[in-house]
């Protein structure tokens, strides 16, 4: 890269504004600089860049005076350069010590400067918003922009807009605060520690995780929102772990003190069927602000568990929601805040995932504000120990996100960089990270002992003066507040506080409210017995043929592959000849019917445009061109929005992105596919956290879909098994839906009861491979039109009273054992489908049951083994009769990585449905 590079564009501007001058008026500028530009105009045709070009230019000028003067002004160019790009790492950002970087040098004597220049004036000024200024005036402007209590990295950014309008924003000389709004911000501070003082007091020892020690960071998102609604933004959407939750929701969010007290006086909660709450400093609340220009904004917080980063996901899927139903036209209108804590925002590897995220056409919300509260430990691990990069913040450098580092002690500071991180994400659209920089004044929680492990930082902590104090004395001296000023505004706010105590005492339970209630207004809880009713998912064949002359046209004015055309003309005759639909055509009159009915429908993950197994084609593209067509696009009686996004290559951050979007939007079928099943490993945390026990820790309720492919085609362990185990395991009460569908149309009716219910609860499918091609694997048009979902499927092709073993199944291994049937020609052998595993249908088992009267041999067939699958779930569910397994035995991998013997295996288990002395 070229050394003088910083000589281009904007840190010449004070050259290029004069020579624009000398060129419409050479007399207009001053002499000397007039003979500078001659001799530049000529230097022009021959030097070999700016900074050639700039010297020749005065020595053939012959004017040594000039020449010297030149070389001043480059090297203050050069040294403005250096303040910009390594200043931060030089400010006073840590209020307990001093940093341990290694920092540049920024002597004037490394830039070819001395003492004796102090007193020149230079026109290098002008390009950080000065007047033409002495070095020594220069220098301490830079050292109070660049050195002082807030630090800005930036100079890695590309786009050289975006770093002339942080340079302009910051060198600009700033007129400050006015005393009222000094007031404002020392208001919110007391505000800030007098809360966890009360909470110190009433319930000594109790965990609450408090702020102290980062109190800035409550004025500065008091001021964030005012300013915000300001702006136009409507709907605030923040994501934080549990540092300082408590305080937040009292003083931003406005939750009524009295329901925290609540809280920490351990009462029971109100009579929820299945609710079992959550730990209050894990708990949401949506609430709406009036600001005080008269504006209203929305504000939400999201529940969030104890892995900590794992909800910054979740806000991104809520904002992207909002934009696409509310705000389509304005997306800036959402604006997401994320919290996070240092060490964990350096340690854990969805931060990554969702900074990658942030530019993604399927993912993106038009910037989000990132504020990690540094307090400087983790728990009980030093920083320098918690990562290996010199800011917990890098991470923001993948997308060049500018990054400001405070001084938490400096609470103006903290105000000023959340208010510049609400300009450049509305001027840009993108990320920006604050790292303020604090302590912790207790340990990880209030009964920890921190000294066991910092006793040095601890004895820095225990003399240092909260910002409250820092600030009033600041506007003590200022002659902004007098000396009973805080004591006042302390003393009214602990009086509200004690009395809130006071009211909440008198009421048993605890009050949950309920997590963006306005979303779910007319939507009902679900017990089991709801969730086992049958509902009418039929679609007329007149709407079926309408979707289906769509769906099978590929437009005529464009160009496609021979196997695209051949497809999409083979859906064509599928449906208009044949009548036998197969897995994808039924999935796409699935999406077709839900979109005329008003529904939407989005769909991300790993290739899920194409499908992993090709078989779904939602998006085709054009041979010349790569035109994406999407062919239900073009539904003439659409109503819903259609949307369907290959991901990047992640489960963890995705998933939690579309439980975000499908917790914001019930009138959307929103489904994530994972690329083998056994890829949602690396969602778990989701799952555990989230999908599992939103309901019952928070009363919130989602309808995500979590497609699987699942099947033993002897792929070896890690492309067979979608550890159907695991969701089973966390299955309990009316959780969430389990389905393992071996028809397209029951798969149809499954996905369009998912949105005709007047509930929503979490969707996992272990979806086919193999039979997505299986000639057996179809449904007619009467199935889709008149069938509903069906939990079981009984046994058609045998006589119910020759049936001695009565065989229990799920899925794709179902038309494995058929083959072996009429292979044997077994005729006393019923094979039964269970569709849905949970909430498991027992009351249509028994039915069956009661069916074959002469059977006296019970048998759940599976193709995983002993230890995986649904066996242990269905010991532990169903006592109706005692159940025969007939699978391999117990192995700690899926599956073999031998095909041969991954066939024997196979195979063994399909012989002990039909031998039971094996």
């Amino acid at each position: 890269m070229d050394r003088y590079s910083f000589l281009n564009a904007a840190h010449t501007a004070f050259f290029a504004e004069l020579y624009d001058e000398y060129l419409q008026n050479p007399d207009s500028i001053e002499p000397s600089w007039r003979s500078f530009f001659q001799g530049f105009d000529f230097a022009n045709e021959y030097s070999d860049g700016p900074v050639e070009q700039l010297s020749n230019a005065y020595a053939d000028s012959g004017n040594t005076k000039q020449l010297e003067q030149f070389q001043k002004e480059f090297a203050v160019l050069k040294l403005i350069d250096h303040y910009r790009t390594y200043g931060h790492l030089v400010t006073k950002t840590n209020p307990l010590r001093d940093r341990n970087v290694v920092a540049p040098d920024l002597s004037i004597q490394n830039f070819g400067l001395s003492t004796a220049d102090l007193n020149i004036k230079f026109e290098a000024a002008k390009s950080v918003q000065l007047p033409v200024s002495t070095l020594a005036e220069i220098i301490k402007h830079l050292e109070q922009v660049y050195c002082h209590t807030l630090g800005i990295e930036f100079k890695y950014i590309f786009n050289e807009r975006e770093v002339q309008w942080i340079q302009n924003h910051f060198e600009t000389p700033d007129a400050g605060f006015d005393a009222n709004l000094k007031k404002e911000i020392l208001g919110k501070l007391i505000e800030a520690v007098s809360f966890e003082n009360f909470l110190n007091t009433k319930y000594v020892g109790q965990k609450r995780f408090s702020l102290e020690g980062l109190e800035a960071a409550i004025p500065a998102l008091d001021m964030l929102i005012e300013a915000a609604a300001a702006r136009g933004v409507e709907e605030l959407v923040m994501g934080m772990s549990h540092r300082g939750r408590l305080n937040v929701l009292a003083n931003v969010f406005k939750k009524p003190a009295g329901e925290i007290f609540s809280e920490f006086d351990g009462k029971d909660y109100n009579a929820v069927e299945g609710f079992d709450g959550d730990v209050k400093y894990h708990l949401g609340l949506s609430s709406m602000r009036q600001t005080k220009s008269g504006k209203e904004i929305h504000l939400n917080l999201a529940p969030n568990p104890s892995h900590l980063e794992t909800v910054g996901a979740v806000i991104e899927g809520i904002s992207r929601a909002k934009q696409d139903r509310l705000y389509a036209e304005s997306p800036s209108k959402v604006l997401p805040i994320a919290l996070h804590g240092d060490a964990a925002v350096a340690g854990q590897g969805i931060v990554y995932e969702i900074i990658q995220m942030a530019k993604l056409r399927g993912y993106k919300t038009g910037g989000t504000i990132h504020l990690v509260l540094n307090n400087q430990v983790g728990f009980t691990t030093n920083f320098t120990d918690g990562r290996s990069s010199i800011y917990s913040t890098d991470v923001a450098k993948v997308t060049h996100a500018p990054v400001l580092h405070v001084n938490a002690d400096d609470t103006e500071a903290a105000v000023r960089a959340m208010l510049f991180a609400l300009d450049y994400r509305m001027e840009f659209g993108s990320d920006i990270f604050i790292d303020l920089v604090g302590y912790r004044k207790y340990g990880h929680n209030e009964g920890d002992e921190p000294k066991f492990t910092q006793p040095l930082l601890y004895k820095l902590i225990s003399k240092h003066p909260n910002s409250r104090n820092i600030y009033s004395a600041r506007l003590l001296e200022d002659k902004i507040i007098d000396n009973d000023y805080v004591a006042a505004l302390e003393q009214k706010y602990k009086d509200a506080l004690e009395s809130s105590l006071e009211e909440s005492r008198k009421h048993e339970f605890a009050e949950i409210k309920t997590f963006m209630e306005e979303e779910w207004k007319g939507y009902e809880k679900a017990d089991e017995a709801k969730m086992l009713l049958t509902y009418d998912t039929t679609v007329s064949k007149e709407v079926l043929t309408d979707i289906a002359k769509v769906v099978t046209e590929l437009p005529g004015d464009k160009k496609f592959i021979s196997k695209i055309k051949k497809l999409i003309n083979d859906r064509k005759t599928m449906f208009f000849e044949s009548d036998k639909l197969d897995w994808a055509m039924g999935e796409m009159l699935a999406y077709g019917s839900l979109l005329t009915e008003g529904f939407g429908v989005r769909i991300s993950g790993q290739d899920v445009e194409r499908g992993t197994f090709s078989h779904r084609h939602a998006v085709i593209k054009t041979e010349d061109t790569e035109e994406s067509i999407i062919l239900l696009d073009k539904l003439k009686d659409k109503k819903g929005l259609f949307s369907i996004y290959n991901s990047l290559l992640s489960e963890y951050a995705v998933v939690g992105f579309e439980y975000g979007y499908a917790l914001t939007n019930p009138k959307t079928l929103t489904i994530w596919e994972a690329q083998f099943g056994d890829f949602s490993n690396g969602a778990q945390i989701m799952l555990d956290q989230y999908i599992s026990a939103a309901e019952a820790k928070w009363n919130t309720q989602n309808g995500l879909v979590m497609l699987l492919p699942h099947g033993y085609e002897n792929q070896g362990a890690e492309h067979s098994s979608a550890r159907m185990e695991r969701y089973l395991q966390l299955c309990a009460e009316d959780n969430m839906y389990v389905a393992d569908c071996t028809t397209p149309a029951n798969f149809f009716h499954l996905l369009r009861r998912q949105m005709i219910a007047n509930f929503r609860k979490p969707l996992i499918v272990f979806t086919p491979k193999s039979l997505l091609r299986h000639p057996l694997a179809v449904s007619s048009i009467e199935d889709f039109a008149t069938g509903h979902f069906q939990e079981i499927i009984d046994d058609q092709q045998v006589s119910a009273a020759e049936v001695k073993s009565l065989v229990f199944c799920t899925g794709k291994f179902y038309y494995d054992l058929l083959a072996e049937r009429e292979k044997l020609g077994r005729n006393d052998v019923a094979l039964v489908r269970i569709e849905q595993l949970f909430p498991l249908p027992i009351d249509g088992m028994k039915e069956i049951i009661a069916k074959y009267p002469n059977a006296d041999d019970y048998v759940w067939a599976q193709e995983e083994p002993r230890n995986m699958g649904a066996y242990s779930f269905m010991l532990m569910n169903f006592h109706e009769v005692p159940l025969r397994l007939a699978a391999t035995k117990a192995y700690s991998a899926p599956a073999s990585g031998s095909s041969t013997r991954s066939k024997k295996r196979y195979a063994y288990a399909i012989a002990k449905v039909f031998d039971k002395n094996l």
